[in-house]
């Protein structure tokens, strides 16, 4: 099997993978606190990812790092899982998936229009092109519809969910400096940020948890979502010839998310929802042609 076939399977593991977590959420938030449900997914993903260390044979990792390196964990922890997943898991708690979902999915946007002062890159049109389309998809997904009126059926959910776009973007902005290996290093954030989450769910919603399919569900979002994924993901970018095919994989991952909501939340889903998720989908993909196309100048240039 040639690497970019093998790419295209960790790609599709991870698409999948992907495409279950918004129900996941949903299941589990039925009976917990979405700081609860932090607590539990990160300590399940904090245990999966030293199962792999251990098993890649790079559990040494962990012990070979600077003091700065070490503070750094500390730093992106407090980004990665917890502030992150707070503001991820509270617009979940407050949408419904089919809504939550889409809106997410934006942060590849805004991660082209924070490295634009972050990191030096340069705004073209298209990329103003590409933001219309993408939050016009935004407006009809939390209008569900009403888009003349600006009526917003729930303010706060929409606001959580969009800045939790801001806070991933900031994070991956921050990761390019980041030296450590990047299983080593996701490790190192998700543990350093435990207690901090241990302390606040403590402080505010207790550690008596419910049990059941949403213990269970919170479980699955730490092992697959912010574990395994994340490590089939780095694969495939590892083992892809061609990025970009790779990457266009995403682009299944939301409309087959709407696959296991409606028949397992039972969510009916809104024509508000089909159009502004085209939209959303329509506009990264400009974005992600806009990249493509760099890149193929760059490769015929050198």
């Amino acid at each position: 099997m040639t690497n970019q076939k093998q790419a295209m399977l960790y790609g599709l593991g991870t698409v999948l993978l992907w495409s279950t977590v918004a129900t996941a959420f949903k299941l589990s938030l039925r009976e917990l606190a979405p700081v609860q449900m932090l607590l539990i997914a990160c300590s399940a993903s904090v245990v999966v990812m030293a199962i792999i260390l251990m098993l890649q044979g790079r559990w040494h990792l962990v012990f070979s790092l600077s003091r700065k390196q070490y503070a750094q964990s500390f730093g992106m922890g407090l980004i990665n899982p917890c502030l992150y997943y707070f503001l991820l898991f509270g617009a979940f708690d407050r949408l419904p998936a089919q809504e939550a979902q889409p809106l997410n999915y934006t942060w590849a946007l805004v991660l082209a229009y924070m490295s634009v002062p972050f990191l030096g890159h340069r705004l073209r049109k298209l990329d103003i092109v590409a933001g219309l389309i993408c939050y016009a998809g935004v407006v009809v997904i939390a209008t569900r519809g009403a888009v003349t009126s600006l009526s917003f059926e729930d303010p706060l959910g929409v606001s959580l969910a969009l800045g939790s776009t801001v806070v991933w973007a900031s994070y991956w902005i921050i990761a390019t400096r980041d030296t450590r290996d990047p299983v080593v290093g996701l490790f190192l954030n998700f543990l350093c940020g435990l207690p901090v989450i241990l302390l606040i769910c403590w402080w505010t919603e207790g550690l008596n948890f419910a049990t059941g399919t949403s213990l269970a569900a919170a479980v699955y979002v730490g092992v697959f979502e912010m574990g395994i994924a994340f490590v089939l993901w780095s694969y495939a970018m590892k083992k892809a010839e061609n990025t970009s095919k790779v990457s266009n994989l995403i682009f299944i991952s939301p409309f087959l998310s709407l696959v296991f909501i409606y028949f397992i939340l039972g969510e009916h889903i809104l024509p508000s929802t089909y159009i502004g998720l085209v939209l959303i989908m329509m506009g990264l993909w400009i974005q992600q042609k806009k990249v493509k196309d760099r890149e193929e100048a760059l490769n015929l240039g050198s």
